[in-house]
């Protein structure tokens, strides 16, 4: 079964997409060692997808860039990288050909260590930003997931 990525955009609807057509997408793939020394697998660039993302889309290529990358697991992990750190940032979506059994259905490498986040995997969520204020601004963490009577201590 492969699992669908959302993308949200700024004025548009999400999309949903799954691995490979991202890849396609992209128009190049590489080995993922190309970028991350001991990664496994294939991917592609992240700044190529959203080019021609925002092409399919109907974006005019002059319209400013997102300001960050927001990026969602399934374990609800979370991560916003400010755009300027993704220049070397690789999606690996196959391993030998085969979509990701572990660790899916996309995951994030960040290679160059300009962001706090280095990877994250089993992304199912990418939220395209713009946030001036931010701008450079990096964080991560586990999005809270309880309501407030699950919090409340029942005695």
């Amino acid at each position: 079964m492969t699992h669908m990525i959302t993308v949200y955009y700024p004025g548009l609807q999400p999309v949903k997409t799954i691995p490979e057509d991202m890849a396609r997408l992209a128009g190049r793939v590489f080995q993922a060692s190309d970028r991350v020394p001991g990664a496994a697998g294939e991917a592609f660039d992240i700044g190529e997808w959203l080019a021609r993302f925002r092409e399919q889309q109907g974006i005019d290529p002059q319209a400013p860039l997102p300001t960050h990358l927001k990026i969602e697991a399934a374990d609800t992990f979370e991560a916003i990288i400010p755009w300027e750190q993704l220049t070397d940032a690789s999606v690996q979506f196959a391993i030998d050909g085969a979509p990701l059994l572990k660790n899916g259905p996309i995951r994030l490498y960040v290679p160059n260590g300009s962001s706090e986040c280095l990877n994250v995997k089993s992304v199912v969520g990418c939220r395209f930003l713009q946030d001036e204020e931010k701008r450079g601004e990096a964080s991560f963490g586990f999005k809270q997931t309880f309501s407030a009577d699950e919090m409340r201590i029942k005695r």
